[in-house]
């Protein structure tokens, strides 16, 4: 089976339109998203509809569970409890009924899914060696999938030795028998590792390989629709950076 793995889209449409195309052109059997459709972005309603059409499973975020009113907005940062707050208030009854009854975790065959964390699937950062020891303690699937800091991960443990790191554009992995992996696909909509192209994780289970994959998207018309909704200028200057 052959699976797109996508994460943290955050109303970023542009950039989840080129995303799919992408996806669409190497016929994956499903899509998995790890969360985070809505939050930042300006588009959180066509975001829904499209990844919600797409997508054979999909996780809740923590900016999903806040659009909510699931979870609280003031343990946001400033500019994020700002879109998060309009988000809620834009959020059509669709969308609502998309995001509702998902969860933050799920499990496939070979593979466990986290939006941010085995330890906390809401909130945790993978992004240092023990949070990576952690996660692989706390599960048991060949493969640990999770999404949230936006940053692009392929962390092996080969009898109890963690090592990887940041996986750039184009890096494959070996999904090979007695080596665990920790891979994080990076963000659809907000980029985090310098990089502003759209990311995107292919797995072949089959062939036992995962790759990385970015897209350019029109940031531009992003930046532009952010603006337009008055949402706070830096969360349209990032993109362009990739921070």
């Amino acid at each position: 089976m052959r699976v797109a793995v996508l994460s943290d889209i955050h109303a970023n449409y542009h950039a989840l339109e080129a995303v799919l195309a992408a996806v669409e052109h190497d016929e994956p059997d499903e899509v998995w998203s790890l969360g985070d459709a809505v939050g930042y972005g300006p588009r959180p309603n066509r975001c829904c509809a499209t990844i919600a059409a797409r997508a054979s499973l999909s996780l809740a975020g923590n900016h999903d569970l806040a659009v909510l009113g699931e979870l609280s907005i003031e343990e946001f940062s400033p500019d994020a409890a700002v879109a998060a707050r309009w988000s809620a208030q834009v959020l059509e009854p669709d969308a609502r009924t998309y995001l509702e009854p998902l969860e933050p975790t799920a499990q496939r065959e070979g593979a466990e899914l986290f939006h941010a964390s085995p330890r906390d699937p809401i909130w945790e950062y993978v992004l240092t060696e023990e949070a990576a020891a952690d996660a692989f303690a706390l599960t048991s699937a060949p493969l640990v999938l999770v999404g949230h800091s936006h940053v692009a991960l392929a962390i092996t443990n080969e009898e109890g030795r963690i090592a990887g790191g940041l996986a750039r554009a184009g890096a494959e992995v070996v999904l090979e028998e007695g080596r665990r992996w920790l891979l994080n696909p990076g963000s659809v909509g907000q980029p985090r590792d310098g990089d502003p192209r759209a990311a995107w994780l292919m797995v072949d289970f089959g062939a036992g390989r995962a790759s990385f994959r970015r897209v350019p998207y029109d940031v531009e018309k992003t930046q532009e629709e952010i603006a337009a909704r008055g949402l706070p200028y830096a969360l349209a200057a990032r993109l362009a950076l990739g921070q």
